[in-house]
């Protein structure tokens, strides 16, 4: 049996964690589920839609956000209690914390951004490393494997299976493991209320914006097309942007149905975060610019020239 930890934010479900879901199933039909978090147990009949069987939730009355050590913590306690042959969890910067955790307290190794899985004695696993530019293939040698599915390497397929049973348990958990815990939120949202991940048109801006106003007409695209801002890493480091609006390994890793990326040159971490994407459009006046590599279509240019362009013809061709 495989347990998957389901990620979620105050109920509301972290897509990736359906893909996980669905490579779980891909290596063995038993799986089953676990979600941290008393707002959580709505979450049984989506879970049993893509082949988890039981929903396991643990509950405590001081877990009342993401707190990544408890969590650790609390599935390391359902882990010797279930003893499956793996734990898997959405490759997300939130998966790959919490299942560190359990690595951790079981004083095993952890295998993060894994791509295939074969478990056995070893296990063995293909795992992305560099931003996804090499490929490790590595065994693991643990009786249990502890890893994390490479964020959209595979895609969500239900089997539009009963709901899960749920099974709640109030984990032991200590004072230190609530050292790390949220003190405030944001709400993480871009133009027009869309989230990044969410998004299916991100129009991304970085260096070559010029600056914080520089992306007025960024967002005038990106609402013209229904889309969210996003940014590179050095935009949100200057301060011009927030850091929920970032996409790269250190940010936000998406894959929309357009991407437009617009005075970006394409470092490693960004495009690890972006070259998912079904079509990328990049607008940059350097012809050399590495992410070009990685366009579908390019306009060698000005930003500042093209993007207000783009969105005239745009208005137009919509009446």
């Amino acid at each position: 049996m495989i347990l998957v930890l389901v990620d979620h934010d105050r109920g509301e479900i972290d897509p990736l964690s359906l893909r996980a879901l669905t490579a779980a199933r891909k290596i063995d039909q038993s799986i089953e589920a676990v979600v941290i978090g008393s707002q959580a147990e709505c979450l049984a009949g989506i879970v049993g839609q893509y082949g988890a069987t039981t929903l396991h939730v643990a509950t405590h009355a001081a877990i009342t956000d993401y707190t990544p050590m408890a969590s650790g913590r609390a599935l390391k306690e359902l882990v010797e209690k279930l003893k499956p042959a793996a734990v898997l969890a959405a490759g997300s910067p939130r998966g790959n914390e919490q299942l560190a955790h359990l690595a951790a307290f079981l004083d095993i190794p952890m295998a993060a951004e894994c791509s295939e899985i074969t478990l056995g004695s070893p296990h063995h696993v293909l795992r992305a490393r560099w931003g996804g530019n090499l490929i490790e293939s590595a065994n693991v040698h643990a009786q249990l494997l502890v890893a994390t599915i490479v964020s959209f390497s595979v895609e969500p397929e239900s089997v539009s299976g009963a709901a899960a049973k749920v099974v709640a348990f109030e984990p032991a958990l200590q004072p230190e493991d609530f050292v790390v815990k949220i003190l405030q939120r944001d709400s993480g949202e871009t133009s027009g209320g869309i989230t990044l991940i969410d998004a299916k048109v991100i129009v991304s801006g970085g260096r070559g914006v010029g600056g914080p106003a520089g992306f007025g007409n960024l967002e005038e695209l990106a609402t013209l097309l229904g889309g969210a801002v996003g940014c590179s890493r050095v935009v949100t480091s200057s301060g011009w942007r927030p850091h929920a609006e970032q996409v790269g390994q250190t940010g936000t890793k998406v894959a929309p149905d357009l991407y437009i990326a617009a005075g970006i040159s394409g470092a490693m971490q960004h495009i690890a975060g972006m070259k998912n994407s079904k079509t990328i459009v990049v607008i940059n006046t350097d012809p050399e610019a590495p992410i070009l590599r990685y366009a579908d279509y390019a306009i060698i240019g000005d930003l500042h020239q093209v993007i207000p362009a783009l969105t005239s013809a745009i208005r137009q061709a919509k009446g």
